[in-house]
């Protein structure tokens, strides 16, 4: 229970023992030897959470906590303060009235910044208290809303007229350009692809059909609907992004490819476009490659124990082959680069071929497919390994050509990490035999095989627990069996226990758990959707994987041609744990859903 006589935020913290008085010395102490402030020294050292220290500094300021992600805002109220000076002084509206406004703020006790807001607006301001993080949050949901109204807007203005005379009418392409360039079209087409980078999506969909035009957008691996677009200015939306991608606007007749970048704010993305002819008009389809700057790690993709262990070890040889398999757009790049990051250093040459390169690396040579320049990766995979390379990366291995020069780079010297498209990790080897690869070879030089997919996230704003049905408890019974129900029981390997470095293996966490096996205490989780998640009840993605070590009898195996089940069998004997296990184990955690687990990992 917190004093009154508390007179400092410090005092505060320990009166209600959220610090200990070891941590009390050190905030007083690092106040006499810096000019940092309290909370400043608080959450550098990570003492305690930044919900907390705001709601700690709530109660000594008198000045109301709120979670403005855990709000309805009307739109009216976010439109109060231009979203540039929202994110500038890190508020944003809240509530609204004839003659106040209220604000959520990260420094509420920031007086320079409520008068000029007074002065600016003529209301009088409300502060209260909140997070950075929970204010920029609701900044990217609030202020994406009102793109829907921009769009609208812009299509009043854009009239059947206008639209034909801009793509059709014209004669003179460049005058065509120059008008579209200063059109509604311009505005609709910015606001599209600002909705894309703001609310994360990986692509925008931009489909003809025979009354209107359909946009959709992929977020978190599943297409949504928003902006429909009358069918008289399909032509000139189109127009507008050839533009911009240095694509040729009068061809319309044949598929095409090409790119550009865009910045909003600190975000710097790179934008793919391809269009496709169909009935009604250009299909566009653009994919959206933002700048990486958080490294990831292993254990922040969702690998852990066994799986860890073997990946990590199979790293650190200096020789041999690790495969990354899975459908597209399972992750299979994000996992090769945070495989390169950790094994990036002065000492080794690391070379790249992808198509296209998706994720720039610091120090690691990167090279892009150009099929125009007979640049394939057959190619490019000679031409690299006279460039005296250590570790090599293959974006893709495609045909029997491009794995016989990995096997050969591998043979010689070289550590060599490839995707390939097999639905499992026992069935890469099979696959490279199809393609004409001799078993003896692909035994001799494969370290390692991971598979992977990807599967929505739990959002954890409105995770709630359940008791599954009889028939979900014995299908986790028959799928996972005791042994892994106990490790599903038990810790969460991904909490902050646990660093990339350490998080362990599975029998590690079975004996530290020693949980008791019993079905009927069996919990799962579900999302109920809010306004964080977009009302679906999942935010972000993590994998599933199941890694295959190539151990002395699976070499055996692959040198007499076994099938795919008798390689997965002889893995699972030896301790791998497969997809939908993985898949499982995360949803007794409570990080992900059942069903989500089959909607990805069913074949």
């Amino acid at each position: 229970m917190s004093t009154n006589t508390a007179q400092t935020l410090e005092d505060l913290l320990l009166a209600d023992g959220l610090i200990s008085k070891h941590q009390y010395e050190e905030i007083k102490n690092e106040k006499l030897r810096s000019d940092k402030l309290t909370k400043q020294i608080i959450l550098e050292n990570q003492y305690i959470d930044e919900t907390q220290l705001a709601m700690e500094s709530s109660k000594l300021e008198g000045i109301p906590f709120i979670d403005p992600l855990n709000l309805s805002i009307p739109p009216e109220t976010v439109q109060s303060i231009p979203e540039e000076m929202a994110k500038k002084y890190t508020i944003i509206p809240i509530e609204k009235n004839e003659n106040t406004l209220g604000i959520a703020m990260a420094d509420p006790q920031d007086l320079l910044i409520i008068q000029f807001l007074e002065r600016s607006l003529k209301l009088k301001i409300k502060p209260y208290t909140s997070t950075r993080s929970a204010i920029l949050g609701a900044i990217d949901r609030e202020y994406s809303k009102s793109l829907g109204k921009d769009v609208n807007k812009a299509i009043e203005q854009a009239t059947e007229t206008s639209t034909k005379k801009m793509t059709e009418s014209l004669q003179n392409i460049d005058q065509a350009k120059q008008i579209i360039k200063v059109s509604p079209v311009a505005q609709i087409v910015s606001v599209i692809i600002e909705y894309a980078v703001k609310s994360g999506a990986s692509d925008i969909h931009i489909e003809p059909f025979e009354t209107g035009t359909r946009i959709r957008y992929r977020i978190d691996g599943i297409l949504q609907e928003k902006f429909p677009l009358p069918k008289e200015i399909h032509n000139s939306v189109v127009a507008r992004i050839k533009i911009l991608a240095n694509m040729p606007i009068d061809e319309r007749r044949k598929p095409l490819d090409g790119k550009f970048r865009v910045i909003f704010g600190d975000s710097k993305t790179d934008l793919r476009v391809s269009t496709l002819p169909t009935i009604f008009g250009e299909k566009v389809v653009i994919r959206l490659l933002k700048d990486q700057k958080a490294v990831y790690t292993l254990k922040g993709l969702g690998i852990w124990g066994n799986a860890h262990n073997v990946f990590n070890k199979a790293l650190k040889q200096t020789t041999g082959i690790i495969l990354v398999t899975g459908p597209t757009g399972s992750g299979k790049t994000v996992t090769l680069a945070t495989a390169l990051y950790k094994v990036n250093s002065i000492k080794v040459n690391i070379i790249t071929l992808e198509d296209p390169v998706e994720i720039n690396i610091p120090g690691v040579n990167q090279v892009q497919i150009n099929i125009k320049a007979d640049l394939t990766f057959a190619n490019g995979l000679r031409s690299i390994l006279r460039q005296d390379p250590n570790i090599i990366m293959v974006g893709e291995i495609r045909d029997g050509e491009t794995a016989r020069l990995a096997i050969q780079a591998a043979l010689t010297g070289h550590l060599v990490l490839a995707t390939l498209h097999t639905n499992s990790a026992a069935g890469a080897i099979p696959r490279l035999t199809d393609m004409g690869i001799e078993s003896f070879f692909l035994a001799s030089t494969i370290n390692a095989v991971l598979a992977q997919r990807l599967v929505r996230k739990i959002c954890e704003n409105c995770k709630e627990e359940y008791e599954p049905e009889e028939n979900i408890k014995k299908d986790i019974q028959e799928t996972l069996g005791e042994k892994l129900i106990k490790i599903g029981q038990g810790h969460n390997p991904f909490s902050d226990v646990y660093t990339d470095e350490d998080v362990p293996i599975n029998n590690q966490i079975q004996k530290e758990t020693q949980a008791e096996f019993d079905i009927n205490k069996l919990k799962l989780y579900r999302g109920k959707g809010c306004e964080k998640c977009n009302q679906t009840g999942y935010k972000g993605r993590i994998g599933i994987y199941e890694v295959l070590e190539v151990n002395n009898e699976i070499q055996k195996l692959a040198e007499n041609n076994a099938i795919t089940d008798d390689i997965e069998k002889h893995a699972k004997d030896n301790g791998m744990i497969t997809l939908v296990q993985d898949g499982y184990l995360k949803a007794l955690w409570g990080i992900t859903t059942i069903d989500e687990v089959h909607t990805v990992a069913d074949e």
